[in-house]
Formats: structure tokens, C-alpha cells, sequence
């Protein structure tokens, strides 16, 4: 009886982690859409969206930008980390550039660290529409942050532009 009472609990609480919303962005004219898991907290902001693992190992943000706010934007999340105790090692930069969805995205990633140890960081450019940019900050704690690698790259796939 013990066993199937722990094994209903596992599979209660895998359900309860898998509960995922499409969530399209801003919410007044979408320019883009995506699936964050329940657990990750996924909140929309004045820009865009962002999610916290539930262990709070990795953030994840995703804000609109055009050509006029472009540079704000990736300044405001490059003083966002900042703020929040990451420092970035400029000399780690890495650029990349593939297809998300039919969208053309560069990929910058570096190491640093932040209060709790070595962390990855990455920001990513990508364009859902003639005029508009999604620029992606992510900010991960090394040790902790491949265990959700599966459902990270489910998060990014899963970025689209609305109406998709």
C-alpha cells in the first residue's frame, strides 16, 4: 500500500510540474508566444515575460524591442543582472547565430559569477516580425542549472511569433 500511495504522490507531483500555459505577449497586441511551466512563476512584466525555475537555479526573461529600443533594452538587462550580483567575464564571450522558428537569432553567452557561485549568462536577439526584436537574458547557476536543461530547451522551442 506504501508503494502505490508514493508512486500516486510522484505522479501527482510530475503532473503538477508539467502544467504549462502558452502564454502570448504583451497581452494587449502579442508579438510573440510562449509555454513556461506553472512551477517557473512565469509573470508578465511591462516588456515581456519572465520565469524562475521553482529552485530558482535559472531566470529567464524575454522583452520586446524595436529599433528605437533596442539598446535599451539589452542595457536594461545587462543592468538588471548587474543589480543583481552577477558579474559577467567578458572575456568568456561566445556569439552564435542559428533558426528558432523561422526567426534568425544570435546567440551571446558568457560565465561569471553572482552570490551563490559560477553562473552561465546569455543574451539572445531574435526577430518575430518585420520591426520587432525579442531579446532573451538568461542567468544560470552552474551544478544546479543542467537539471533542467530538458525543459529549458522545451521553453525555448516553444518561442514562436504569435499567431503561429
Amino acid at each position: 500500500m506504501k508503494t502505490l500511495i508514493a508512486a500516486a504522490v510522484m505522479v501527482a507531483t510530475f503532473a503538477a510540474a508539467a502544467c504549462a500555459e502558452t502564454l502570448n505577449f504583451p497581452s494587449e497586441a502579442p508579438i510573440a508566444s510562449i509555454t513556461i511551466p506553472d512551477n517557473w512563476g512565469p509573470t508578465e512584466t511591462e516588456s515581456g515575460i519572465e520565469a524562475t525555475s521553482d529552485d530558482k537555479a535559472i531566470y529567464i526573461s524575454i522583452d520586446i524591442a524595436d529599433a528605437k529600443t533596442s539598446d535599451k533594452v539589452i542595457d536594461d538587462a545587462i543592468a538588471f543582472l548587474e543589480k543583481n550580483g552577477v558579474k559577467i567575464d567578458g572575456s568568456t564571450q561566445k556569439q552564435s547565430d542559428q533558426k528558432l522558428n523561422g526567426m534568425d537569432m544570435t546567440n551571446f553567452d558568457w560565465t561569471g559569477t553572482d552570490s551563490e557561485g559560477d553562473v552561465n549568462i546569455g543574451l539572445s536577439i531574435l526577430s518575430p516580425k518585420a520591426g520587432k526584436l525579442l531579446v532573451i537574458t538568461y542567468w544560470g547557476s552552474k551544478g544546479t542549472q543542467e537539471k533542467h536543461a530538458q525543459v529549458l530547451g522545451e521553453i525555448i522551442t516553444s518561442l514562436k511569433p504569435a499567431g503561429e
